[in-house]
């Protein structure tokens, strides 16, 4: 019966993935001998069904009794999860600090020391924030997906009524989806907050001379950068612990995107984010001819960055919250 399906789900999503199947299994086979005790022989009834799945009691409970454990930051049903992400995060984080280490040195072999020593500190500075972020990210949505005010009413008594429906396949999130996108914001933490000093227009005259960079480099607001990006792990993690769209899951979306835009927005339109003398330095290292038209071109295009990066981050978050409805209304 549908009931007894929801209510083994129900159960087994509160649990490792490694034990539900064989969990589901045992329940499955108790429920039956409870019905067919209960019935002695007679035709099973949704009653039936329902005294016993009340007798079993709240499947958030049943699941406790089977971890055997109830307190933790990062609950067992989400934990392979986030040790399989924190795994990509770490390697990804080290592997992209090295992958930069040996660019360093291929630029600029005289300093190498210098480099080794920037290497170090950057290594040990960007693994315990990569680790924070994910752990941070994980347990955010270990409480928004777990905490639900009428499970504490513990003295009102459950019923199977309330059992949510096992979810329809298209509203499920691909886990790959979560995973990059958790990647892709701790390696741009990274980039932003490490290796700014490289993110501009790469000089060359015979050799590597330099980096004009496009923003400010004493001002930009490296914190409020990593600040942003943390947001955007969140909601990734929270994708990841619903594991499928739910109306709720697209608020917390659309609340974070919106959190995050309002701080780009901020962030971008100040006046000393951007780098006040980038036209000037492309010029002096012979890349523009002040008054030429490719010169124009360039400063308009720099000109109106600001406004194109709201206009492309305003569509890309207003989609991604648009997504989630759609995702919910294809699968009534």
């Amino acid at each position: 019966m549908e009931m007894i399906e929801r209510y083994i789900y129900a159960v087994t999503q509160k649990l490792p993935p490694e034990q539900r199947q064989d969990i589901a299994e045992e329940l499955r086979s108790l429920i039956e001998d409870m019905l067919e005790e209960r019935t002695e022989g007679r035709k099973i009834t949704d009653i039936d069904v329902e005294q016993v799945l009340i007798e079993l009691g709240n499947p958030r409970h049943l699941a406790q009794k089977y971890r055997g454990t109830k307190k933790y930051l990062i609950g067992p049903e989400i934990y392979d999860s986030y040790m399989m992400v924190l795994k990509i995060v770490l390697i990804s984080v080290a592997a992209a600090l090295s992958i930069g280490f040996i660019i360093q040195i291929i630029m600029d072999p005289i300093s190498i020391l210098d480099h080794f020593v920037e290497f170090i500190v950057s290594f040990v500075t960007a693994i315990p924030t990569a680790f924070g972020w994910t752990t941070f990210g994980f347990a955010i949505g270990e409480y928004a997906g777990g905490f639900n005010s009428k499970n504490l009413q513990i003295d009102k008594e459950w019923n199977p009524s309330k059992l949510a429906p096992i979810p329809d396949e298209k509203r499920q999130i691909k886990r790959y989806e979560p995973i990059a996108g958790i990647v892709f914001y701790t390696l741009l933490i990274m980039v932003l907050a490490i290796s700014n000093e490289y993110f501009g227009i790469w000089v060359y005259d015979d050799e590597f001379s330099g980096v004009i960079p496009f923003l400010n480099e004493e001002t930009y607001g490296t914190y409020l950068f990593i600040l942003i990006l943390g947001f955007g792990i969140i909601k990734e993690c929270l994708k990841l612990v619903y594991g499928k769209w739910t109306f709720k899951l697209v608020i917390f979306t659309a609340l974070t995107n919106l959190v995050s835009l309002i701080a780009v927005v901020i962030m971008i339109n100040g006046p000393e984010f951007w780098n006040p003398e980038f036209m000037l330095q492309l010029t002096q290292a012979g890349l523009l001819s002040e008054g030429s038209e490719t010169y124009e071109t360039v400063s308009r295009i720099w000109e109106q960055s600001t406004f194109w990066i709201v206009i492309v981050l305003v569509i890309g978050l207003i989609w991604d919250a648009i997504d989630g409805f759609i995702k919910i209304r294809k699968s009534k």
